[in-house]
C-alpha cells in the first residue's frame, strides 16, 4: 500500500458494499459450531465491517491489520457501536502474542497481499499458534482464474457520482500475480474532486500450494469451496474459501 492509505481508508467501505458479510459471518457461525462468546482472531481486519458483525453475534473479537489508518476507522467504528473490540497493528505474517483463540479468519482476499510463498507459510504457523486445539481458520483468496484472467481484462471503471475510479492492471513480476495503479477521485461538499492515487499488489497460488502449506503449519483440512456457495471450486471460480482445524 502506498502513503495514501489513509485516503484510500476513507472510502473504504463505500467500496465495500457488494460484499456479503452477513454470509461470511455465517460461515464462521458454522466453523465454531456457534459464534457467541468464541474469541475471534479477525485477520486484515481494515476498518472494521467484518469484526463489528461479529461482535454483534456475540463474540469476544480481536482485529489485526498492517494499516493504521485502517484501524483508526475500525476504532472509531466500534466505539460508536460501544461494541468492546480490541484492534491492534501487525503484519500477519508476524502475528505474535495471540493464543487461546477459538476461530480466526483472513478476509476479503487480504492474504492475498501476502506476496512471498514463505511469508504465507509464516502466517499460517503464526495462526496455528494462536489457536486453542479444535479451533478453526477460514480465510479466502482470489482464485487463478481471477489473478490470471479476470483482472487481465482491465482497465476498470467506477462512478456512484460521489467517488469515482480509474483501475488499470498488469501482470505482477512474480507467477499468478497481479499489479494495480488505481486513480480515485472523490467529490468534494464543493462540488470539486479530490485526487489521489493507489498501488496495489496480489498474488495467489494454487490451492494445491494452499493444501501443502496449511498441512506443513500443522492444519487439517475440512473443506475447500468456492464463490460464497458450499461447493467444490471449478476452473471459473473466482474466489476460494477454505476452512481448516488445529
Amino acid at each position: 500500500m502506498n502513503q495514501s492509505y489513509s485516503q484510500f481508508a476513507s472510502v473504504y467501505d463505500e467500496l465495500m458494499t457488494d460484499i456479503p458479510y452477513e454470509a461470511y459471518v455465517d460461515i464462521l457461525d458454522g466453523a465454531a459450531a456457534g459464534i457467541e462468546g468464541k474469541r475471534i482472531l479477525d485477520i486484515g481486519c481494515g476498518t472494521g465491517l467484518l469484526s463489528v458483525k461479529l461482535a454483534k453475534r456475540g463474540a469476544d473479537v480481536t482485529g489485526i491489520d498492517l494499516s493504521t489508518d485502517m484501524l483508526a476507522v475500525a476504532r472509531e467504528r466500534a466505539t460508536s457501536l460501544s461494541l468492546p473490540i480490541q484492534f491492534v497493528q501487525q503484519p500477519m505474517q508476524e502475528l505474535e502474542g495471540f493464543s487461546g483463540f477459538d476461530v480466526a479468519v483472513i478476509a476479503i482476499d487480504s492474504l492475498n497481499y501476502v506476496l512471498d510463498r514463505a511469508d504465507v507459510l509464516a502466517t499460517f504457523k503464526h495462526v496455528h499458534k494462536a489457536l486453542s486445539v479444535g479451533g478453526s481458520l477460514v480465510f479466502d483468496v482470489h482464485s487463478l482464474f481471477k489473478i490470471d484472467e479476470i483482472f487481465m481484462e482491465g482497465p476498470f471503471t467506477f462512478d456512484n457520482n460521489r467517488i469515482a475510479y480509474i483501475w488499470e492492471t498488469d501482470e505482477g513480476d512474480v507467477p499468478h500475480s497481479v499489479y494495480s495503479e488505481l486513480a480515485f477521485f472523490v467529490r468534494e461538499e464543493s462540488g470539486l474532486y479530490r485526487r489521489f492515487d493507489e498501488i496495489h499488489t496480489q498474488r495467489t497460488f494454487e490451492v494445491n500450494s494452499y493444501v501443502e502449506l496449511l498441512r506443513e503449519a500443522g492444519f487439517s483440512i475440512e473443506r475447500i469451496f468456492a464463490d460464497w456457495e458450499d461447493e467444490a471450486p471449478h476452473e471459473e471460480s473466482e474466489r476460494i474459501f477454505f476452512q481448516v482445524r488445529k
